[in-house]
């Protein structure tokens, strides 16, 4: 297992499905998934599988009447009983050799490798992720094994600090304790992943609790990690809805941390509700919570349209729009306003759109009836607030689709400039000039990713030092953060700039020690 970790970290490539035998293998994959549709599954705490008859029915975004598995419910007493006994078995998890941790999320990457066409399809499905999408998503869940598996072996040995005459000291990074992940639909492998496999590796144990639209992925990567070797008390995957468990996960007694993706106004919710003291608490509570963005992309005067376009394209369309990372805000020169929004309306309509296990759709559907729902009441808003150029209407057929919508001259006042819509829509606004494009794009409660295109070199430095967004992205799309590259986490309402992907992320699951000897 040591070998492994002298082999610099690399991010896992994509599977090319233009290529036969790639596709061949993808279309095998969704057909043997489609196999196990309607599988039930059961709560698990420690090493006791449990049914409650509260049952939980994910469906194909796609096709709704397809029931992609079946999950039996938590309530509050079994929220409290899965904490507990996270905390009875984290003294003996939390000695357990780093080395040993190390190799199991090693391994876990391995088993995600092995399975990765099987686990693209699932996202497929109960995701309804596009194939590309789908690879992306299963390759960062095995970035973040690998990349999380090394920054372990880095901080597992002593820091090394000012050494005092007659004294020896040194700095050690130890566990927290019980820490409760909940992680979001929209990346519901990769960052499930992500977060669990950075509590675990840190020797922290974990109350899983995946979303109720995507618990299925979640039963699966469970399956992954005690293939892996993590024992079956190490973790806790409890499906069940945040109303009736969030509130006792979060503000148990014995809950040391809160590791949380998803909105605004629930990780608010997590924040304050951590911040309160229980009786018997002796720690403050650490959140790390990534919730959302309004993200813009600026168009400079002087940018190329054709290489803006593409970009503004992908970041508000790839995934329906339904990722933190999304471009919902154009802002654009107005020297180049009108070339770029006809240009970007020109592509915009050649989308396809359709169930996500056809490749030959570029967009699927999204998440579910209340998200389309939602997606579509904004787009009546819209209407008001600007002009519709494109899409605006429901897709005919029984999925959950909504077509790639852009709404042109937007005031930055409109709803539809301010709030996280989280759908395939995007707000074309005008500005004087790259001054005014700058305070436009920093005009948010958020400040997750942002990009510009221009060729102007000071123009690209004035936005490195004033777009205030946790990832910049200069001449490129916002979306697509890679692991060691793009460490991910943004300002403001976006978060605590947490930094998933990087060198500091682990640390978030740790605390130092220092010791000093003499004699």
């Amino acid at each position: 297992m040591a070998t492994a970790t002298l082999i610099e970290f690399r991010n896992e490539p994509y599977a090319d499905f233009s290529q036969p035998a790639n596709r061949r293998a993808m279309e095998e994959a969704l057909r043997q998934v489609r196999s196990e549709f309607g599988r039930e599954y059961r709560l698990r705490i420690g090493s006791e599988y449990i049914s409650t008859g509260d049952r939980l029915e994910s469906v194909n975004p796609s096709n709704p009447s397809e029931i992609v598995g079946v999950h039996h419910r938590a309530d509050a007493v079994l929220a409290a009983r899965a904490v507990e006994a996270a905390w009875q078995y984290f003294p003996e998890w939390s000695r357990v050799p780093a080395a040993a941790r190390i190799g199991m999320t090693f391994e876990a990457a391995r088993i995600l490798r092995r399975r990765k066409l099987e686990f693209d399809a699932w996202l497929v499905y109960e995701a309804g992720k596009t194939w590309p999408e789908a690879e992306a998503d299963v390759s960062e869940a095995i970035d973040f094994c690998e990349y999380y598996a090394r920054e372990m072996e880095r901080l597992a040995a002593p820091q090394p600090v000012v050494q005092l005459p007659g004294e020896h000291g040194e700095m050690i990074y130890i566990p927290l304790g019980v820490g409760v992940v909940i992680p979001p639909w929209n990346f519901p492998l990769a960052i499930l992943a992500g977060m669990t496999v950075a509590s675990l590796v840190a020797g922290n144990t974990v109350v899983l609790k995946p979303s109720s639209e995507t618990p299925t992925i979640g039963a699966k990567f469970a399956e992954v990690l005690l293939e892996a070797g993590f024992p079956e008390r190490a973790f806790t995957l409890l499906t069940g809805s945040g109303a009736a468990v969030g509130d006792v996960l979060v503000g148990h007694t014995k809950t040391r941390f809160i590791s949380f993706t998803g909105s605004r106004d629930v990780g608010l919710r997590i924040n304050e509700l951590a911040a309160r003291t229980q009786p018997g608490q002796i720690w403050i509570k650490r959140v790390v919570a990534e919730m959302g963005g309004k993200d813009a992309i600026v168009v400079d005067g002087d940018a190329d349209l054709d290489k803006a376009v593409d970009g503004v394209l992908a970041s508000a369309f790839g995934y329906q729009g339904q990722k933190c990372s999304a471009c919902s805000r154009a802002i654009v020169d107005a020297k180049v306003y009108d070339a770029f929004l006809e240009k970007l309306a020109v592509k915009t309509r050649n989308i396809k759109v359709g169930p996500s296990d056809d490749p030959a759709n570029y967009l699927g559907p999204v998440i579910s009836r209340s998200a389309r729902n939602a997606i579509q009441a904004y787009i009546e808003v819209g209407r008001k607030e600007g002009r519709v150029v494109v899409g605006g209407q429901p897709v005919a057929g029984d999925g959950y689709f909504i077509p790639p919508t852009i709404i042109a001259n937007v005031d930055s006042r409109a709803r539809i400039f301010q709030e996280e819509i989280f759908g395939p829509v995007l707000a074309v606004t005008k500005a004087r000039d790259f001054e005014h494009a700058l305070e436009l794009a920093n005009d948010s409660e958020y400040g997750l990713t942002g990009a510009v295109f221009s060729n102007d070199p000071e123009h690209l430095r004035q936005a490195t030092e004033r777009f205030h967004v946790g990832n910049l992205y200069l001449n490129r799309k916002c979306t697509g953060a890679m692991v060691g590259a793009h460490p991910f986490g943004g300002f403001n309402m976006s978060g605590t700039d947490s930094k998933a992907g990087g060198p500091d992320y682990l640390l978030l699951f740790l605390q130092a020690k220092s010791i000093a000897q003499r004699g």
